[in-house]
């Protein structure tokens, strides 16, 4: 066996048995080696954004690290936005990362840069192989570090003659993470007494691991018990949302609307959330919602375990376990949409058409901005966002959930500018026959950017700058270009359209793409 084969083997044996790969000349002993290795899936990415948006939403979905596999320094850079959305995401990733060979990086040859700095600034844990003797261990390492802290960016860079020289090693399987530490009682009797004082005021904060099912059911007793708020940050790794769950309020993405909906609010609990901050510092306002006259209590601090924490804390309010109130997520499904094709009856039809199950990745921007309220009562779903603001995530997030979860239906709601950061991912569903409905909000536009020129306070708008925002001329086929990537596609111009072309996606097995003109 030779240290690539090690590498596959070991990756393997620890869980991780999915690697999304734009490999290079130094990666080839890892390519050949996936020929050897059964069970490790290997999926091509066109670009190598692709391959880290994949394995974010694989992350999300199976609670599990995937792998990529990139080619030097320029091709982990070309995928470090989405490991930046990744790492906000708090997602389990794997990177590995070829090098030259040892002997070769001397030379300085055009494709040698700092690849651990490059690394760096995404990853939580950057490590060289060093040694042949080591290979196991050291990717054991990295799977278990990419598994710690509840998900975690770790990188491994191989140098080609490590991968390519014989590897007399064990395969080695690291251990599981270690338990968190407690939830500490004084932080959570501070919580405890202000629900208890004044629950009116006070709002629950979820983020993380507490933004799951049975978190949602531990803050739901809370409120039924109190009378206070749930709320979570505008973007989440994973949401729980539909009929049969807890109703829990999205911070708004608009710093002024934000201001508002934490108006009444003199304690925050923060549970697997950091306080929240307006997303872009804008002159004359301030940044934070919370100043110092307020309360922010942090019952699970960094190294606690959010979830955990919470439930210790519902534990507290035995009588949350009567009524339900709204906790069931009641309401009927919206009725027909018809006439104009808009964000608000694109939102209707998602919310009467969407399956049980359904996984929704949301990188709708400006258009999706009324899509929570919309889809509050729809079937029970998943919600997937962009969460470090870096776009280009949605298309791949989705080829990763859709691998993850091949039973479920991933629906993913795409502005048409972010879009084209990845839309090679497009060819990468097709590929792999993906269970994935695309719809592009098709307003020609980076509509997201001309709101934000107003809004902070640049001079007068003109021609040429309105023209590094206009995305007509000339028009994009977003059809055209789906079909080219072997996805089909249909063009939907008013809101009937729309919800018979999204009533026939939902049915239909494999990718699709809707290009919605609004």
């Amino acid at each position: 066996m030779n240290g690539a084969e090690c590498i596959l083997r070991t990756l393997k044996a620890n869980g991780v048995d999915a690697v999304f790969t734009n490999p290079g000349t130094s990666e080839m002993q890892l390519v050949a080696a996936l020929d050897a290795v059964d069970g490790v899936r290997p999926v091509l990415g066109l670009f190598e954004g692709v391959c880290t948006g994949a394995a974010d939403g694989y992350w999300r979905m199976a609670r599990r690290p995937a792998a990529t596999l990139l080619h030097l320094g320029p091709g982990l850079a070309n995928g470090l936005a989405n490991l930046h959305n990744a790492r906000r995401a708090g997602s389990g990733v794997v990177n590995i990362v070829g090098d030259h060979a040892t002997r070769h990086l001397a030379l300085d040859a055009p494709l040698t840069s700092d690849i651990a700095g490059l690394a760096a600034p995404m990853s939580h844990t950057v490590d060289t192989l060093e040694n042949a003797d080591a290979i196991s261990r050291a990717t054991a390492d990295a799977c278990a570090r990419a598994k710690s802290g509840g998900g975690a960016i770790s990188t491994l860079i191989v140098p080609a003659d490590l991968a390519w020289s014989p590897a007399a090693c064990a395969i080695e399987t690291a251990a599981a993470p270690g338990d968190p530490d407690a939830p500490e009682p004084s932080r959570l009797a501070a919580a405890a007494d202000a629900l208890r004082a004044g629950a009116e005021s006070v709002m629950l904060f979820l983020g993380g691991r507490a933004l799951c099912e049975d978190g949602l059911a531990a803050a739901d007793r809370i409120r039924r018990a109190t009378g206070c708020r749930l709320a979570r940050p505008t973007f989440n790794g994973r949401t729980p949302r539909g009929r049969g769950r807890p109703a829990i309020d999205r911070t708004p993405y608009l710093s002024e609307f934000a201001e508002q909906f934490f108006a009444g609010v003199s304690t925050l609990i923060l549970l697997g959330a950091d306080e929240p901050v307006a997303f872009f510092a804008y002159p004359d306002k301030s940044s934070r919602y919370f100043d110092d006259s307020r309360a922010v209590i942090a019952p699970a601090p960094t190294g606690v375990d959010p979830l955990a924490a919470l439930q210790e804390l519902a534990e507290r309010f035995p009588g949350g376990d009567a009524a339900r109130g709204d906790a069931g997520g009641a309401g009927e499904h919206p009725g027909r949409t018809s006439g104009a094709l808009t964000p608000d009856t694109i939102g209707l039809s998602v919310a009467r058409r969407l399956p049980p199950g359904a996984v929704v990745v949301d990188e709708s921007i400006t258009s999706g901005l009324s899509l929570p309220a919309h889809t509050e009562h729809a079937a029970a779903h998943e919600w997937l966002d962009l969460t470090g603001g870096a776009i280009g995530q949605g298309l791949p997030l989705a080829v990763g959930a859709a691998i993850a979860a091949p039973d479920r239906k991933v629906l993913t709601l795409e502005g048409d500018g972010s879009a084209l950061y990845t839309i090679q991912a497009l060819w990468t569903q097709a590929r792999e026959n993906l269970n994935v409905t695309t719809v592009i909000y098709n307003n020609r536009s980076y509509a997201i950017l001309q709101m934000e020129m107003l809004r902070t306070g640049a001079n007068a708008i003109g021609d040429k700058a309105m023209s590094t925002l206009d995305l007509a001329n000339p028009a994009i086929d977003f059809c055209g270009l789906a079909r080219s990537f072997g996805v089909d596609a249909a063009r939907a111009e008013t809101a009937e359209g729309f919800d018979d072309l999204l009533a026939a996606a939902m049915e239909r097995p494999g990718p699709f793409l809707i290009e919605a003109m609004i």
